[in-house]
């Protein structure tokens, strides 16, 4: 009987996580079972590692025209063909990665913040603030996100700067619904409430407490929004309200490539890939990324 408890014990014990396994190992280990989450991740880093050194390895300058090989099909030459003015398509989507990368990074990590600020007091405190906050939030979420960029750029102007700060306005209020309802489910915990009898000041309870109890759900939600983030930059300067010309910014080439479609195809269609691949990268990730930190997947 004895001998059947240990094996049975030894079994388990195999399948269990290994004794002093640490979570970000768990984590890692989860990853790594995501295939699609490793492919994206491996997309992505490429993609990074082009808006660090692209300007060094794109074979033509992305702003400098060429008028003796204009609309140039795919070539050796030119892999990419060339656009209305000969500058080499392939240049300026290595190029564009950086301005987009940096558009949704920038746009949504300032939007994530403003929003984990919000949205962990309100849900804290709860009162009349938690409810004007959320009814602010019911306004904008009336309002398709598109619109609500046009109109915030119909203030400031045109202009990337701008288009940063329009799509960060139009994600706070995702990040205030979401950091809020972790915060309502976290606030009423025992260790939070021994906390408070402890006499441990609000803003510690919050930030030590509370806020790594929320990251795991706003880390992939972060991902995620950047895919958004990127798609509706490009939305914006495709309308001609985001970068300007000649600036290589994937949505203003697909602009400026619509007129060529029956003649020239190629001059949108490698930036319209570029966006597509890059969103795709972005939502893939943050989906092995949600199934990496879910807890109940058993190891």
């Amino acid at each position: 009987m004895s001998q059947s408890v240990t094996s049975v014990s030894t079994a388990q014990g195999a399948l269990s996580p290994a004794a002093g396994d640490s979570p970000f190992r768990q984590f890692v280990r989860r990853f790594l079972r995501q295939k699609l989450g490793i492919a994206a991740f491996v997309v992505l880093m490429i993609l990074f590692l082009l808006s660090l050194i692209g300007s060094a390895i794109s074979p033509y300058d992305p702003v400098k025209p060429d008028y003796n090989v204009l609309l140039m099909p795919p070539s050796a030459e030119h892999l990419m063909g060339t656009d209305e003015f000969g500058r080499d398509v392939l240049s300026r989507v290595i190029n564009g990665a950086r301005i987009s990368l940096a558009v949704g990074i920038g746009s949504v990590l300032i939007g994530s913040v403003i929003g984990a600020v919000i949205g962990l007091t309100a849900g804290y405190y709860g009162g009349r603030y938690d409810s004007l906050v959320m009814r602010s939030c019911d306004v904008m979420f009336a309002f398709p996100g598109i619109l609500q960029a046009i109109a915030i750029i119909a203030i400031l102007g045109p202009g990337l700067s701008n288009v940063v700060w329009a799509v960060a306005i139009y994600t706070i209020p995702q990040f205030i619904r979401i950091i809020r309802g972790s915060t309502l489910a976290l606030k009423n915990m025992m260790y939070i409430e021994a906390a408070r009898a402890m006499g441990i000041p609000d803003w510690s309870i919050i930030w030590k407490h509370i806020f790594p109890g929320t990251f795991s759900i706003a880390m992939v939600y972060f991902t995620m929004r950047i895919g958004t983030a990127i798609l509706i930059a490009a939305s914006l300067s495709f309308l001609g309200l985001g970068a300007q010309p000649p600036m290589p910014e994937w949505g203003a080439m697909l602009s400026g490539g619509r007129q060529y479609l029956m003649s020239a195809p190629h001059v949108a269609l490698f930036p319209g890939l570029a966006i597509l691949i890059t969103c795709l990268a972005f939502n893939l990730f943050g989906d092995g990324l949600r199934d990496a930190l879910d807890r109940k997947i058993i190891d």
